[in-house]
């Protein structure tokens, strides 16, 4: 099986350090090239072409956003199968919104969990969005707001989740279709939990909560686990 191949571009050095570290820990993930700056990391990116792109949002020398938009909008087309993961301290409506619209694959906060982070390397790899719970929130919130701005913002977003399509008629999704249980599965989805943190918190094993997933996709219609907390949330199903 070949290996998730992985760049990062963090001008923290404990913080690269640490994120390198964790990702090491897996046989699956392969760490093949760290930069501090953005200028270094564009080279890296063209020169390696990894699988995804970690980066941070304050580089010293130019924006994390404005290097997704660079690496996004490259004319070589093997450039454009790198996937850009967002990782930040930033979660304020603006950086979310131009982080998207700068092409972003997903976007996680730098408390992220081990396990979510990991979780969120695979999604992304696999070609879905990541979208850390709280950046969810900030996307709901903007679409109650403005539809029409989000739509705009994100036009060339793969986040499924994210196209205002997702919202037409969330809100008619009645409580009463889930289980007392599937509800606590969909909650702890919400935040961001992995299958084994989910099993782990609620005392079942993991095969059960594989379960529970595929059980509450098919009662919200939702292709994965990040539209299903979108479409949670927006209905008001979980808090």
């Amino acid at each position: 099986m070949s290996k998730i191949r992985i760049a990062l571009i963090e001008d923290h050095d404990l913080t690269r350090v640490g994120i390198r570290t964790a990702l090491q820990q897996k046989d699956e993930i392969e760490v093949v090239g760290e930069a501090a700056n953005a200028a270094e990391g564009l080279k890296m990116l063209k020169m390696l072409q990894p699988d995804i792109a970690i980066v941070d949002i304050g580089l010293p020398d130019k924006d994390g956003i404005e290097l997704t938009r660079e690496v996004k909008s490259t004319t070589n087309a093997q450039q454009l199968l790198t996937k850009v993961l967002i990782l930040t301290l930033r979660d304020n409506k603006e950086a979310v919104l131009a982080a998207f619209a700068a092409g972003a694959d997903s976007y996680c906060m730098k408390d992220i969990k081990f396990d979510n982070l990991l979780e969120a390397v695979r999604v992304t790899y696999n070609g879905n969005a990541w979208i850390d719970p709280a950046i969810a929130r900030i996307v709901l919130q903007q679409a109650q707001q403005n539809p029409q701005k989000l739509e705009s913002a994100l036009v060339d977003s793969k986040t499924i989740a994210l196209n205002p399509d997702s919202f037409e008629n969330l809100e008619e999704i009645p409580p009463y279709t889930l289980t007392e249980r599937e509800l606590e599965v969909l909650q702890l989805i919400v935040e961001g939990c992995s299958n084994a943190v989910i099993a782990e918190r609620l005392y079942i094993t993991v095969g059960t909560v594989k379960t529970h997933v595929r059980n509450i996709l098919n009662k919200l219609c939702a292709d994965d686990r990040t539209q299903a907390a979108v479409r949670a949330l927006r209905s008001g199903l979980v808090g």
